[in-house]
């Protein structure tokens, strides 16, 4: 598993920002070159195991949400949702959400990036497949600063008031 002072892996998220004017489906997503998305840049990451889950759409995402400011008041540049869901998922759901235009709601729907982090999560045996661990973590210039993993099963590190008070 990917620590504290790693460079993270390189690959290939997935993002959409555009939505079809008649339906309001999300149009194809654009790739995100991880390293290049990073490079100078202080950057906040948390990942939940799924769009649209309770915890993830109750508690996890909303808290972001409500600390922005307080957290580009400490010179974070992005705050990146990641979900091993598709960018067509994670843009309904980042929309529903509210969180468009702030988060980046970035798709990791084959969990490459994920596993290639060692935070992948296999949830076959409930019929979800490959995920996400619980997760959030500090990048600057694509080395990690700060990392909170869950438990399995648990909602206590990795909220936004833990990383947001980690900052200073």
């Amino acid at each position: 598993m990917i620590k504290v002072g790693d460079r993270i892996p390189g690959g290939k998220l997935y993002e959409t920002l555009e939505f079809e004017s008649k339906t309001g489906c999300p149009l194809p997503p654009k790739e995100v070159d991880v390293e290049t998305a990073t490079r100078g840049k202080r950057i906040v990451v948390f990942a939940v195991p799924g769009a649209y889950t309770p915890t993830c759409s109750m508690q996890h995402l909303p808290g972001y949400l409500q600390h922005f400011d307080a957290f580009k008041a400490r010179g974070v540049d992005e705050i990146w949702c990641v979900a091993t869901n598709d960018a067509f998922v994670m843009a309904a759901w980042g929309r529903e959400q509210g969180a468009l235009g702030k988060l980046r709601m970035l798709a990791d729907g084959s969990a490459i990036w994920t596993q290639a982090m060692g935070l992948g999560l296999d949830l076959t045996a409930r019929g979800m497949g490959v995920r996400s661990q619980r997760y959030s973590m500090l990048i600057e210039d694509g080395v990690v600063k700060r990392l909170n993993v869950e438990a399995p099963g648990k909602f206590e590190v990795s909220n936004a008031e833990t990383l947001l008070a980690q900052l200073g």
